[in-house]
């Protein structure tokens, strides 16, 4: 389907329900916002079973790998650093801490690693991309471990998904939650989920939210792709998502994404986020990767783009997909933070296992 069309049927399914806040009417310090600019889509319901068309390549921003391309890696192959890009796993940086305890109207997050958060929000726990498996299929095994077991996580409340990719979407991982958990994904992606008997599973489009006990979940376009097997290219659809509390904080979770138009649309149509996770690794050799993977200064420059008022790094020094070093993606965002005169506490370079704790004020809008 293309991104105007609706699906052709639905139906609501039973997985509990709780409205949040009129969308435009969000509270800001008990202030009421005006309406984003454009105005939001009304929430689609939980669970809501729908129709999609077979394939989602209309949304490509750029082509898939032709032959030409593919020869060429063939020719120089090289995904991986060599010893010296390697040499430095020993200073990845890995802090394993307790979560910490929040109320209902603090936002924290806690990163497990790779694309993997914990992020407390409106009173819910939400986990995104949850990857705690020590391998994914065709990759190495980790180089740091999970940034906190499994077991010391708090009930999970909901789970959004970014894609299909195996480093994104762990069978393993999900099999460990309960099958009630509410699970937000892609268009095209919760028959996989409803396969392994999860019961409350709402898809959406890009541009479409859905609503979790005054949580608002949005899925936002990304400069991306999705496959998981020989035959399913494109048949389900990838994204990033925003959540927003109850009193209109906002964190931003961008999955795996290039570098793209998308991130300003995103910045006007979700004013005042507050908190941009964005992916900096997996990004050489460039001439293949730079359609669907964001190197650290583009992530700086997305960021900027989306009017985020923090950035917190991720989508590095978990595995190993890709040529660079693997200290090189942090020492870089670092140099292009500062460089793009951005002030050094909104950088949140987390280690894996470390969280953070977002403060209810708000600050300058970074396009000021």
């Amino acid at each position: 389907m293309t991104q105007q069309q609706e699906p052709t049927t639905s139906t609501v399914s039973t997985c509990r329900y709780a409205a949040g806040p009129t969308p435009g009417t969000l509270l800001k310090g008990g202030i009421a916002a005006p309406a984003p600019h454009p105005p939001l889509a009304a929430p689609r319901p939980l669970g809501e079973r729908r129709i999609w068309a077979r394939s989602f390549m209309d949304r490509l921003t750029a082509p898939l790998p032709g032959i030409k391309a593919l020869a060429r890696f063939a020719r120089e192959g090289a995904l991986r650093p060599g010893p010296e890009g390697l040499r430095d796993i020993a200073l990845l940086p890995y802090e394993p801490a307790p979560l910490p305890r929040v109320d209902t109207d603090t936002v924290a997050v806690s990163w497990a690693g790779h694309a993997s958060w914990v992020i407390r929000i409106g009173g819910l726990t939400v986990l995104t991309d949850p990857v705690w498996s020590r391998r994914i299929l065709g990759t190495p095994a980790r180089i740091t471990p999970v940034g906190f077991p499994w077991e010391d996580l708090p009930g999970v409340d909901a789970v959004v998904i970014s894609h299909n990719h195996y480093d994104h979407l762990d069978a393993p991982t999900l099999s460990r939650l309960a099958r009630a958990t509410p699970v937000f994904v892609p268009a095209g992606l919760a028959a996989w989920f409803r396969r392994r008997a999860f019961t409350c599973v709402t898809e959406l489009d890009w541009w479409e939210g859905a609503e979790l006990d005054g949580v608002r979940f949005d899925f936002v376009p990304a400069h991306h792709w999705s496959k998981r097997t020989l035959t399913d290219t494109c048949r389900s659809l990838w994204g990033g998502w925003v959540l927003t509390a109850p009193d209109g904080q906002r964190v931003y979770f961008a999955g795996d994404t290039g570098y793209g138009h998308w991130f300003r649309r995103i910045g006007l149509r979700y004013p005042g986020i507050d908190l941009a996770l964005m992916p900096i690794g997996a990004y050489e050799p460039r001439w293949w990767l730079s359609d669907v993977h964001c190197d650290p200064e583009e992530a700086v420059k997305a960021t900027v783009d989306l009017g985020a008022q923090r950035m917190a790094p991720m989508h590095w020094g978990t595995f190993v997909l890709s040529a660079e070093p693997v200290l090189e993606p942090l020492t870089r965002v670092r140099t292009a933070w500062e460089g793009a005169g951005l002030p050094r506490e909104n950088l949140w370079d987390l280690p894996i296992g470390a969280s953070r704790v977002l403060q209810p004020a708000r600050g300058k809008d970074l396009r000021a």
